[in-house]
Order: C-alpha cells, then structure tokens, then sequence
C-alpha cells in the first residue's frame, strides 16, 4: 500500500524465545497513530486450535490484514494438521501470490511449540537462527536484548518478558503491557 493511503499506524513488538523445550511469545499492547497513542491494551498474541493441536501467533502490521492471515492460515491448518511448516509455506504462497492478499501488510510470527517461523507477504518463511524472532517497530530492540539474556539460565518466560521490557524502555512505539503465550512440542 502506498505512503500517502496508510494512515501513519506504528506499533507492535512481537517476540518468541524457545528454550528448554518451550517456545514464549509475548506482544505489547500500544497502538499509535503518529505521535498520540490509540490503545495501550491490544493483543496482539493469538493462541488458535484448528483439529485439536494449538499454535500461538504473534502478528504485527494492519490489525485487520493480520486477522485475514490468521484466518486463511487456521483454515491450512485444519486441512493439514500437525503440519504448520507446510501450512506456512502454503500461506506465503498464497499471500505472494494472490492479487487481494498480496495488499495485505502485516508479518506474523507462528510456533505449534517444535517449529518457529517468520511468515512475511514477501513470500518468506523464515526459520530464525538462536531460537528467537522478532517483527515490529521494536523487534530489532527485543531481538538484540534477547540474544544477550540467551547467554544467562533464564527461562523461555523470564527472557521474552525482560527482552520486552528493555524494548519498551527504547522504542517509542512498544510499551510494557503484555500478552504472553507459552506452547510446548507436547501441547
């Protein structure tokens, strides 16, 4: 979409860690437009469950455009259970693809608690490297202070809420009310 049609929308940190079997992914709730900030409170972190076998995503861009991405992907689940990396693959085929879903803008992070994907409408799927990903604004800021905490014996919880915390405290667009999931291989 054009500059000049998206209405100046900024906002989100999504972050997911594995670590000791378990995979966090934890969001900010603030959104803003320009300089005001509309809500503080948003989620931005979705558990779903389609045919039984839960996957938590986290989303960042266009509110809207996430949740039509969140809906086509449950629906490639269902049609392929206990397969995210295929369903993912799916999804940005589709997205890349498709001439109504190629407008969408929005990045989404996908975990069924063994795979972690970054699913972008460029058509990527990205498996992150050192078991952390990281979309949004502050995604950078949470990636890097996420990396550094990997080196301690945090946990999977204590890391992502830390590494979002520094994040608030830089990023002007990330604020430290979260919403956090944690989905392990056997969930």
């Amino acid at each position: 979409m054009a500059e000049d049609k998206f209405p100046g929308w900024h906002g989100t940190t999504i972050l997911a860690v594995r670590r000791g079997g378990e995979v966090v992914v934890a969001g900010d709730g603030q959104v803003s437009l320009g300089q005001t900030v509309i809500k503080g409170s948003a989620r931005k972190v979705r558990r779903l469950s389609p045919g039984g076998r839960d996957v938590v995503c986290g989303f960042a861009g266009s509110t809207a455009d996430a949740f039509t991405l969140l809906e086509r992907l449950e629906k490639k689940l269902e049609a392929m259970p206990g397969q995210l990396a295929r369903a993912s693959v799916d999804l940005a085929k589709d997205w890349r693809m498709d001439k109504y879903l190629r407008n969408l803008e929005a990045m989404l992070i996908v975990t069924d608690g063994t795979d972690l994907f970054i699913i972008t409408g460029a058509g990527d799927v990205l498996e992150p490297e050192h078991d952390i990903a990281a979309i949004g604004s502050g995604g950078n800021f949470a990636l890097a202070a996420a990396r550094g905490l990997m080196t301690t014996d945090l946990g999977a919880d204590d890391v992502a809420r830390k590494a979002m915390a520094i994040a608030a405290d830089i990023c002007v667009y990330t604020n430290g009310n979260l919403t956090v999931e944690t989905i392990s291989a056997t969930d």
